[in-house]
Parts: C-alpha cells; sequence; structure tokens
C-alpha cells in the first residue's frame, strides 16, 4: 500500500518545565502535531488527512530530512490505515543512564521526548503511535490493543519513508534474512527494484561530513514480531517497510519494533546511539563475567582441517597466550573430534579461554541446547558462535529469544554469524559480543569502497564481526597499516582476527598494535569522513586515544586534527606504510596539532597517543 501525503510541517515551540510529564498543546485542527527534543535536534511531524491517514516527515534545522510517509498497520482488530479519529496526546520526558560491555561508548545517557498519540477507526478498532525525538534521531512504533483476547494477527505495515529522489544511497541488497551483500552506491530513486537491508544510509544534502544523513533501521525486534527489510521500485525516492512473514501473530497486546530514523550531519550519524537508547534495559542482572576481548581464530588459515587439529588449535592459544589476546575460537570441525577437553585444560593453564562455533541446527530445540551447553560446561568452553540462522521471520525471533536467555542463564558468551543485524541487543544482552550480518573478509572480495561504507552503516547499529586481518588469502583490499586500522575503525567486542600466524609474526608493528588495542570503548569521535572514500575515527580507551584511518582512492597525505585529544601533551605512536612493510613514527603532540601521514593508494594508518 502506498500513500502519498501532502507535504506538511508544523513548527513546535518548546519550553523547559519541571518534571518527567510534559504537558502537550493543543492543535486547533487535531490534525497535526510536531514532536521535538529541542535546541539543533530533528523535528518529528505527523499528520492527519482529511481520509483519516496519517504520515510522518522529519526536519532539522528547517531542512527538510524525510518528507512524509505513510504510517499506518493492518490487523484482524481492524484496518489501521485509514479512517482514523484523533482521540489524545500524551508527552513524557524519557531520561535515562545505562551501560552496555560492548560498542562506541561504554556509559550512555537517553534523554528524548516520547509521544503517544491514540486514534480508533470507524469500527471503534484502536491505535496509538509512539513517537521517540532525540538530539541524534527520530523512531515510532504502533500499539494495538488485543481486543479480543486472544492476540493480534498482523497482516500488513503502511509505513514508509519518503527520500529526495536524488539523494544518495549506500544499501545492500536483502534476500531472506541475509545480510551479506556488497553495499551500492545508487541515488535513493536509482536504485532497483527489489529488497534492501537495514541499515540503510542516505545523504539528503551537502557532501562529506558535513551533509545530511538519514540512517533507517529498526529496533526490539523479538519474538513477538518478525524483522523486516525496505521495498523499493525504482524511480521513486519512497522505501516500504515489508514485514519478513505473511502474517506475523503477537500473543497479547501488539507493540511493533522501532522504525528509527538516525539523522544530523555525517559525525552524529556514526557516533549514535539511537537504537539501543530505545531498547528494552539490560535482562542481565550481573554482567560482571562478560569480558570483551581480541579472538584468535584459523578458519581462514586452513578451514575444516584447521579446526580438527589438536596442534593447530594449541599453537592458536600459544599466540593468544603471548599477545595478550583474550580468547581463541575453534570454527566448524571440531564436532568431529574426541579432544576438546584436553584443548580447553591446555588453554586454562595458560590464561586462554576457548569459544566454539556451532550451526544453528545443532541448537534449534531447548533438549539441544540444554545437552550441548551441558557439555560445554563440563568442558568449560566460555562462549559459542552460533551460525546460519539466516531468517528474519518470526518463528527465528522467537529462537532468538529463547537462546538468549539460556545463554545468559549458563553465562555463556555469544557471536551470531548468518545472523540478522542488532536491534538494540548490546543493551537487552551484553553477553552478546558481536554479529556478522556484513559483507566481510570471509567473502573475498571486499573492495576499498565496501570497507569505508561499513563504519557508517552495519557498524553504527551494533558490534560488527568483520573477521580482519586475513593477510595470507591475499584478497585484503587495502594496504597493511589500512588493514591494521580497522581494529579501530570497526567496532567489535570479539574482534576475531583472522590471519595466519606466520603472517602476524612478519609484521612485528602490527603485533604489538594488535596487543594493546582494546576491543570495547569509552568514548569515539569521527574525525573525518565521506561513506566509500575515506574514515578517520578516534577511540578513547581511559586516558589512551587510538585513531584509524581507511582510505578508498589515491596516494595522498592525511592531515588530522587533534582536536580530540583535550589537554595537556601526548606521544602519538603511528604505524604507517613504509617502502618495505609498516613503520613505527612517535610524535609528541597537543590537541592544537594536526598529525600528517602520507598514505599509499588505499591506504591508512592505525595510532594510539598516550598522554604525558
Amino acid at each position: 500500500m502506498r500513500i502519498r501525503p501532502p507535504v506538511l510541517f508544523v513548527a513546535l515551540v518548546t519550553a523547559a518545565m519541571a518534571g518527567s510529564v510534559l504537558v502537550p498543546s493543543a492543535q486547533a485542527d487535531d490534525r497535526s502535531w510536531a514532536v521535538s527534543r529541542g535546541g539543533a535536534g530533528p523535528t518529528a511531524a505527523l499528520r492527519l488527512d482529511d481520509e483519516g491517514r496519517l504520515s510522518l516527515g522529519i526536519r532539522r534545522q528547517g531542512r527538510t530530512v524525510l518528507a512524509p510517509g505513510a504510517l499506518g498497520i493492518v490487523t484482524d482488530e481492524g484496518d489501521l490505515t485509514s479512517g482514523l479519529k484523533f482521540v489524545r496526546r500524551t508527552d513524557t520526558r524519557v531520561h535515562e543512564d545505562y551501560s552496555t560491555t560492548v560498542g562506541k561508548r561504554r556509559r550512555r545517557t537517553v534523554d528524548q521526548t516520547e509521544s503517544r498519540f491514540a486514534f480508533v477507526n470507524r469500527e471503534g478498532a484502536a491505535l496509538t503511535v509512539v513517537v521517540r525525538a532525540a538530539a541524534d534521531g527520530i523512531a515510532y512504533r504502533y500499539v494495538v490493543p488485543d481486543a479480543k483476547g486472544d492476540g493480534v494477527k498482523v497482516t500488513e505495515e503502511a509505513s514508509t519513508f519518503e527520500l529526495p529522489d536524488d539523494a544518495s544511497a549506500w544499501i545492500n541488497t536483502w534476500s531472506n534474512g541475509n545480510y551479506e551483500a556488497a553495499h551500492q552506491s545508487p541515488s535513493a530513486a536509482g536504485a532497483a527494484d527489489g529488497d534492501y537491508a537495514y541499515p540503510a544510509l542516505f545523504r539528503t544534502r551537502g557532501t562529506g561530513v558535513h551533509g545530511d544523513y538519514a540512517l533507517l533501521s529498526e529496533s526490539d525486534v523479538t519474538g513477538t514480531y518478525d524483522g523486516s527489510h525496505l521495498a523499493h521500485t525504482q524511480g521513486e525516492g519512497e522505501y516500504r517497510v515489508a514485514l519478513a512473514d505473511d502474517e506475523v501473530d503477537s500473543p497479547g497486546p501488539l507493540s511493533t519494533p522501532w522504525r528509527t530514523v538516525t539523522t544530523g550531519d555525517l559525525a552524529t550519524v556514526t557516533q549514535s546511539t539511537l537504537n539501543d537508547d530505545v531498547a528494552p534495559a539490560s535482562r542481565v542482572q550481573d554482567a560482571s563475567w562478560i569480558r570483551p576481548g581480541k579472538v584468535a581464530w584459523s578458519w581462514m588459515d586452513g578451514g575444516h582441517e584447521a579446526q580438527r587439529s589438536l596442534e593447530k588449535q594449541k599453537s592458536m592459544v600459544d599466540y593468544a597466550a603471548e599477545h595478550h589476546w583474550e580468547y581463541t575460537l575453534v570454527d566448524d570441525g571440531w564436532n568431529t573430534t574426541d579432544w576438546m577437553p584436553e584443548l580447553t585444560a591446555y588453554a586454562k593453564e595458560r590464561g586462554v579461554k576457548i569459544l566454539l562455533w556451532m550451526n544453528y541446527a545443532d541448537v534449534d530445540t531447548a533438549d539441544e541446547q540444554k545437552a550441548m551447553f551441558d557439555q560445554l560446561a563440563q568442558w568449560g568452553v566460555v562462549g559459542v558462535k552460533i551460525d546460519f540462522m539466516d531468517s528474519d521471520q518470526q518463528a527465528r525471533y522467537q529462537w532468538y529469544d529463547g537462546i538468549l536467555k539460556e545463554t545468559a542463564a549458563r553465562h555463556l558468551l555469544v557471536d551470531f554469524h548468518g545472523s540478522t543485524i542488532p536491534h538494540g541487543i548490546a543493551r537487552t544482552w551484553p553477553q552478546v559480543m558481536s554479529m556478522e550480518a556484513v559483507h566481510g573478509a570471509e567473502q573475498l572480495n571486499v573492495t576499498a569502497a565496501n570497507v569505508s561504507v561499513l563504519p557508517y552503516t552495519r557498524n553504527v547499529v551494533g558490534s560488527m564481526d568483520f573477521t580482519p586481518m586475513d593477510f595470507q588469502t591475499g584478497r585484503i583490499p587495502v594496504s597493511d597499516a589500512a588493514e591494521l586500522a580497522l581494529s579501530v575503525v570497526y567496532e567489535s567486542g570479539f574482534q576475531n582476527f583472522a590471519g595466519a600466524l606466520d603472517e602476524y609474526r612478519k609484521r612485528p608493528e602490527l603485533e604489538k598494535f594488535l596487543e594493546d588495542v582494546p576491543t570495547a570503548w569509552d568514548e569515539t569521535r569521527l574525525v573525518a569522513g565521506d561513506p566509500g572514500k575515506k574514515t578517520t575515527l578516534a577511540r578513547r580507551d581511559g586516558d589512551r586515544w587510538f585513531l584509524g584511518n581507511v582510505n578508498a582512492g589515491a596516494a595522498h597525505t592525511e592531515k588530522v586534527p587533534l582536536r580530540f585529544l583535550g589537554h595537556g601533551t601526548y606521544t602519538i605512536d603511528v604505524v604507517r606504510d613504509g617502502p618495505d612493510g609498516l613503520v613505527r613514527e612517535s610524535r609528541t603532540v597537543t590537541a592544537r596539532d594536526t598529525l600528517t601521514v602520507d598514505v599509499p593508494a588505499d591506504g591508512g594508518f592505525a595510532a594510539v597517543a598516550h598522554k604525558l
């Protein structure tokens, strides 16, 4: 269903008020409303037209981000896409502080306005549209009561996002819950007919870091609903929310996932935690057992045979211990062996913890999970990599609900491969260290442009298991220093480094840097960037700042302002590409300085700054 409402935005005047509940301002015609957090953040404009159809558009600093797009949902309670009549509006201030175990910022503060708009259709069926406004974006969801007492069945969402036809797009195709296609960069209208995955990035105005961007995604997806994606018809700027199932059955009153629009300049979008901020609070009361870290992983250096070799896996443990990596992951093939107790004992003696791969089909029932996880506990395995879910259907999200509860209860860390994207999971289930859902190194055909799109798309919404450092494949699309920089540029609670041990040893400066770099952060700053062309990210761990720079294009000199350092004097160690391999250079700098580094074609650098 496509509804093209006329463009209409309404200004919102906000006033500071004591307390958490804001008194709504009455609208003369009860047909148009605005929701904003105030300041320089975006404003959502909700409108009810003469035929009782809802639309929502977004403006920021006087400029249109999204033109009004249709809202509505069709359920067995009624058709809630037209014939709607306004009942009431309730506004609330949302202020929360929370922490995560992984991500671009461990400590977060939520400061949002929530407005709940109640409507009824001609038959009296009720719909509430909940809109959240934050400094970095807008989110909305539908709430439908279970009037019949037997659950709510959904057959369609009418939700659309309306982009300017000429908006630049960075999007990848979606196919049955697979998120591993490479990104394309057409215009919003120029994208081919088909289905596209979240998160989808659009630039609606300007260029580079100072443009206006909108990142479309979803949050709080559970087994009470299903995952969605974007359906598009070439020649239009409209992207329609499409469900993975023909029908969705909610067991009680329905609250759909949040539809999120992260918007602002490129730094605002890249640094945003909006998808986590609207997600439910942590379901894990005590997270003290959860530890992110670096992982030695041999799949791309030997495949199945490497996983079946005790000698090979002991060598991975030895390397991890020598270089202070916390984990070793044994992938597909270990389950044909009988030496796992020996390996886990060997690793424990050396201070390294073991993670094991498994196929979704091996743990898709409660009985299988109990048997498998009992065995892992007996061996002393601390985490699992579960693969090949490959679905966004409701039944698969019901499985996710169960496996997340079970792994949390058993203190098992989790890495999902062949999975959906993060939907606020870092906040709700902190034992999840990473998820794949990316065109990563295992594809063996990644380009430098692909590499420099991901910080602004997939990695914005959560930890991303790209598996860098696979030098032995000969398929790395960027220079050695740029590949090293991915340990900073890409955020992942588990950094599964894919290199052969001999390849690491050929690069001692890389080894030293990887020993020091953490996998979770206190702060993240986008210093410079342009999707598909370049990224310079600064991430802080305590009083240390790490810099990662990657480029797609010709050789040049990078000039990086160091304003993010703050007060004081720092020593900065830069690892760059030299004529005969990686070289390390040390400089003394302050926040007033600009760091200059020569980089080759498709190159970059990695750096760490210590305060003196």
